[in-house]
């Protein structure tokens, strides 16, 4: 199942495609499309397996460029404003078990958990959405009820 994401990008995320892009389009694209041309020069192209090889990395190039274009067309980016509130974009305090966790509310491409970075849609982002700080969101995690306490935001 292909995994879905949204359109949401810090415009850290923006910056890093945009060198990527450049880099598969002025750098890695023209070394490899004439890596396909030496090796179609040595003969026989269905046993020549550089050939094979250097026409898979073009196409896997030409894909992430598609992929990339796509991307950046379709990005909504994520400003940081303070309203108070948890939305994208916010940094946001909760207190569980007795314990403060910082979080950053992204889009689903930029998540990291570890580094506490949720996507808004996952269950303690989407809990969280919209709440403010002093508001209580209750979770169920692996069968246990869990309380988060919003401290700031």
């Amino acid at each position: 199942m292909k995994k879905q994401h949204d359109h949401y990008l810090t415009a850290d995320a923006v910056g890093k495609l945009r060198r990527e892009l450049v880099n598969l389009t002025e750098r890695q694209r023209p070394r490899v499309a004439e890596e396909v041309h030496r090796t179609a020069e040595m003969g026989d192209r269905s046993e020549n397996a550089a050939y094979q090889a250097a026409r898979a990395q073009l196409t896997r190039i030409n894909f992430r460029i598609l992929e990339i274009e796509d991307q950046l067309k379709n990005a909504v980016v994520i400003e940081h404003r303070t309203t108070g509130r948890v939305e994208i974009g916010a940094t946001v305090i909760v207190e569980c078990d007795g314990t403060e966790h910082t979080y950053v509310i992204l889009g689903s491409q930029e998540t990291n958990p570890g580094r506490g970075k949720i996507s808004h849609r996952s269950p303690l982002g989407t809990a969280l959405m919209g709440h403010k700080a002093g508001d209580e969101v209750t979770m169920t995690v692996r069968g246990k009820v869990k309380v988060y306490r919003i401290v700031r935001v």
